[in-house]
């Protein structure tokens, strides 16, 4: 039995896991002793450590003692009686200055003995089989003495140690601190407050009056004069709600100078008009010359003061020159309606500005008539038609229609006696001038929602072309019907509005385009089919703004691959171009200032004017001429 006993213990204590045992070794050399907590281990799912003072006098290595007996031991005052022996043994070895550390740490073991009393009589039933125990104590190797201090129970510290009575303690007085403030109670006070207080209306204190005598006023408000007598009281005019551009009367009107007084010199100068003949076919029939010599001879038109004239008083929409080869004559039509004409070769320059008024809105185009040079027809925006007869000195009506809004025209015939007029709202007139009467031969409407310029092949007079708000059709005259006339050709390279689309002037082989969207195209239009090809695209500032009237490419006539158009760049310019692109000259000089947006060529002779927003012309031309 003994045998299986020793057995059994031994592999109980192979099981066990491997404990260390702190024991104290007495110390001659040492003037303190050092009292170390037991270490007691929980095997359970959370690990706990349990303090508790043992007593190891007369203790054997080979047996420990159970919990339960220890705390049953603690229960009949046995910790009690070896805590005295344990302090009268300190008190024997510990000096002076170590005496208060031995009484915190005597207080210490004997709250952790109280807790774990109360701790394993909780845990008693579930966990006894799997707490071990590790105990160390102290003992004095000399003899105490008998005598016994008197210890109070673990009872007296209801399981709490210093440290925790001295922290609830601390709760305890601030939060009586707390409540002695009040704190609540004046929060609660102060929001009552805010959500009564209303924001104080702050009222202008009136000022006192002295002697019946208020502010100071002005006299001009009160209507006084300094002397302090009353003024008469000004009638005030009726206001008339009128029309601000009406319509001028229907029927042809008399031709008379807004800006000339004289009218002998006026005399004269329609009288020299009215004689002029029609320019030879041999110097218009002249063929292309070499882009050497039309640079050569670019080169040397020039600019001065006194070939600037200050013309109308509103912006240039239209301009032409005369194909005069005697005489220059410039014609532009302005934006309320004038029509202003300039002769170069009268001095003193201001005697040869003419200015007119046949209509009451912007003239946005106007030709020379190709069959009578005496006479000049002009368009407005106020739905009429004139032609200026210089023999006559009237403006005759030639086509008037209220309804509608005009934007340009050209001639069908080289005897100018049919007309194709484009109306803003996308309708098309044509319009016969041998027939009585101011009205149309055929209306008809087209697909595009706005017409800008409208402009007849030069060689196939049936075709015309025009520009719209990104559509560019060309017509046949013949086709048309009075709804729904469908285009021979739409050009849909363009991505924004288009301001001008032209032929080019002798063979109609070419045309170009302004766009809004700073590109100058030219197509071929050498055979008119299902479709004409891009040609060139042109890199081109053409965003005006506002203020400014709006780019028109137009072609030289005398070199019908080259296209006149007016810049945005610094220093101001006219420029241009090569159907392949390129520039092939530019005009500037001191005297431009301005953007010339309106720009035409002379058919014959190197003459260029250029119209900009405030009235003015520029002219360019050879030295000799001038």
């Amino acid at each position: 039995m003994s045998r299986s006993g020793a057995a059994a213990e031994k592999a109980d204590s192979r099981q066990r896991p491997q404990m260390k045992v702190n024991e104290y070794k007495e110390n001659q050399n040492i003037a303190y002793v050092s009292l170390r907590p037991v270490q007691t281990t929980v095997l359970i799912k959370t690990a706990k450590v349990y303090l508790a003072p043992f007593s190891l006098s007369n203790y054997q290595l080979d047996q420990l003692m159970c919990p339960k007996s220890l705390l049953e031991k603690n229960s009949n005052n046995e910790v009690a009686c070896k805590k005295t022996k344990i302090k009268k043994t300190c008190r024997r070895i510990i000096p002076p200055k170590m005496k208060t550390t031995s009484s915190k740490s005597e207080s210490t073991l004997q709250n952790s003995a109280s807790a774990v009393h109360t701790e394993s009589n909780k845990l008693q039933p579930k966990r006894t089989a799997d707490v071990m125990n590790l105990s160390v104590d102290v003992e004095s190797s000399q003899d105490g003495d008998s005598d016994e201090d008197i210890t109070p129970g673990l009872d007296d510290f209801s399981g709490l140690s210093p440290y925790e009575r001295k922290r609830l303690k601390n709760i305890s007085e601030n939060a009586d601190f707390f409540a002695s403030l009040q704190l609540s109670e004046s929060a609660a006070r102060l929001r009552e407050i805010i959500e009564k207080r209303q924001p104080p209306k702050s009222k202008r204190k009136k000022p006192k009056r002295e002697n019946g005598v208020g502010c100071r006023r002005s006299m001009r408000l009160l209507k006084v004069d300094p002397s302090g007598v009353p003024l008469p009281a000004t009638p005030t005019p009726p206001t008339l709600v009128a029309d601000e551009t009406p319509l001028l009367p229907p029927g042809p009107l008399e031709m008379t100078s807004e800006n000339q007084e004289d009218n002998e010199r006026f005399k004269g100068f329609l009288h020299t008009w009215a004689g002029m003949k029609k320019p030879s076919s041999k110097n218009t029939e002249k063929g292309l010359s070499s882009i050497k010599s039309y640079r050569a001879n670019l080169n040397g038109m020039v600019i001065s003061e006194d070939t600037v004239y200050k013309v109308t008083t509103g912006p240039i929409f239209s301009m032409a020159l005369h194909p005069s080869e005697t005489r220059t004559l410039v014609a532009v039509g302005a934006k309320f309606g004038q029509v202003g004409l300039c002769d170069l070769t009268q001095q003193p320059k201001e005697d040869g500005v003419y200015v007119f008024h046949p209509h009451s809105q912007p003239v946005s185009c106007l030709y020379f008539s190709p069959a009578n040079p005496a006479h000049i027809l002009s368009l407005s925006y106020d739905g009429t038609l004139r032609c200026g007869d210089f023999s006559r000195a009237i403006f005759e009506e030639v086509y008037r229609n209220e309804r509608s809004s005009f934007s340009s025209f050209d001639f069908l015939s080289e005897d100018a006696s049919t007309l194709i007029v484009g109306h803003w709202d996308g309708n098309m007139s044509l319009v016969d001038r041998r027939t009585p009467g101011t009205s149309y031969e055929k209306l008809t409407s087209s697909s595009m929602g706005k017409i800008r310029t409208v402009h007849v092949h030069p060689v196939h007079r049936q075709y015309f072309i025009t520009a719209g708000l990104r559509d560019t059709h060309i017509y046949d005259a013949r086709q048309l019907k009075s709804r729904g006339s469908q285009p021979l050709i739409s050009l849909t390279e363009h991505t924004k509005s288009i301001a001008s689309a032209y032929f080019s002037p002798l063979t109609g082989n070419r045309v170009v385009t302004t766009c809004a969207d700073c590109n100058l195209r030219i197509f071929d239009s050498s055979c008119v089919s299902s479709k004409i090809p891009l040609l060139t695209t042109i890199r081109h500032n053409t965003f005006t703004g506002r203020w400014l009237t709006r780019f028109q490419a137009m072609w030289d006539p005398k070199q019908e691959d080259c296209v006149i158009v007016g810049s945005m760049a610094h220093p101001r310019r006219v420029e241009i171009f090569h159907e392949t692109g390129k520039r092939v000259h530019s005009f500037g000089g001191e005297c431009l200032v301005s953007v010339c947006s309106i720009n035409a060529m002379h058919p014959t002779r190197y003459i260029l004017a250029g119209g900009n927003s405030s009235g003015k012309i520029h002219v360019f031309m050879n030295e000799k001429s001038c």
